[in-house]
């Protein structure tokens, strides 16, 4: 029985866990990741954005329109699984534990709180050489400290071509940081990553 359940649980297990990092103006280019990226995939991707503590988040709604993958508001102790889209939800900074999502409350105080950041570093510590890092349109530099340390530790850091986000900021600040491994339009970027699952060797230009 014991046995049974570890197959299942590997079975469920991604190859890799995708980070995407998207703010202002990152609907058009979730879209068009989603839109292009294969439905069965064996990767999870965990999508985190800065939402308005004040509104629902639609992303779940939106997103469905563009893929077939199972799309998850994360909750605390979800474990991450395979071809599955998990979504932060407001309020909340996430991390990732030996696989299972972790939620804690957002500091309201003065402190710039950066999601993007919180949730990569987590990632290249539980994922190591198997975490992906994506960053999409947004203001700011939130995610620029996070691939430092996804790169440190044998991550793959894609970051969308500033030309063509709605928001250069984020993707300029992850330029910055010189540990990208590529800068591609979000509609290319599905189609590297997969390349990079059935060959997982980190590219150098």
């Amino acid at each position: 029985m014991n046995t049974e359940n570890s197959s299942l649980e590997d079975d469920r297990r991604p190859s890799f866990v995708v980070g995407v990092g998207a703010s202002a103006g990152g609907l058009e280019a979730l879209q068009d990741f989603f839109g292009n990226m294969p439905e069965i995939s064996g990767l999870a991707y965990i999508v985190i954005q800065h939402l308005s503590p004040d509104f629902k988040s639609l992303m779940d709604q939106l997103l469905a329109r563009f893929t077939r993958m199972e799309i998850k508001l994360a909750e605390n102790g979800m474990a991450v699984e395979r071809d599955t889209i998990y979504l932060i939800t407001p309020k909340k900074n996430m991390t990732i534990a030996q696989g299972c999502l972790q939620l804690t409350e957002q500091n309201r105080g003065h402190f710039l709180n950066l999601p993007i950041d919180i949730f990569f570093k987590s990632l290249a510590v539980d994922a190591k050489d198997r975490a992906i890092a994506v960053i999409l349109s947004g203001t700011g530099s939130d995610g620029a400290a996070g691939v430092l340390e996804i790169s440190e530790r044998g991550g793959l850091v894609i970051v969308q071509d500033p030309a063509t986000a709605q928001f250069n900021g984020m993707p300029i600040s992850a330029q910055a940081t010189n540990v990208v491994n590529r800068v591609l339009h979000s509609k290319e970027i599905p189609h590297f990553i997969a390349q990079y699952a059935t060959n997982p060797v980190i590219p150098t230009y």
